[in-house]
């Protein structure tokens, strides 16, 4: 398959997974990894983790995530029509869905619709969490701090950031 049949499946698949994000991109990490990891051996499971580490350490949107993918895949053309792929349909869907949910608002389908997405996104956004973690959980112990990160995530009001710091302090003083 030559550079540009890749990139040209790179795209497509993009476009489709931009129409599942719902939630974001996080919510597709699952299929993404398998399409960059498993099927595409474009990078490995520790360069993935490390793209998103880094995409969610960026300030701005976490898409930025899916341009490093495209960067790794096909350098500057990869990440431009990467990032494309994946904005482009689900900004077409969004600009039609707010201008016709002003006129769906008191229809009961719709309604549901809209509650039905919630539990969707949240199974979705759990799939990709777990997803991370088991591409980067190295021993018994990793798992240990992910669960208490989260449960503390869950239950506190603690900036993120500060237990994003004490992680990386542990690492840093080879903890985990």
């Amino acid at each position: 398959m030559s550079d540009n049949d890749s990139l040209w499946s790179f795209v497509l698949h993009l476009s489709l997974l931009s129409l599942l994000a719902i939630g974001g991109v996080n919510t597709v990490l699952p299929e993404l990894h398998r399409f960059v990891v498993l099927d595409h051996p474009w990078m490995t499971d520790e360069q993935f983790t490390a793209l998103y580490a880094l995409a969610q350490a960026a300030p701005g949107p976490n898409v930025i995530f899916v341009t490093l993918i495209g960067w790794q895949v096909a350098g500057l053309v990869g990440a431009l029509v990467a990032t494309l792929a994946i904005c482009g349909p689900a900004t077409v869907i969004a600009y039609v869905a707010t201008r016709l949910s002003t006129q769906w608002q008191h229809l009961k389908w719709f309604r549901l619709l809209r509650s039905g997405l919630i539990p969707l996104t949240t199974g979705l956004m759990i799939a990709s969490a777990w997803l991370l973690t088991a591409a980067s959980a190295q021993n018994v112990l990793s798992y240990v701090i992910t669960a208490a990160t989260a449960l503390v995530m869950l239950t506190t009001r603690i900036n993120p950031l500060w237990l994003l710091a004490l992680a990386g302090g542990a690492g840093a003083a080879g903890i985990i």
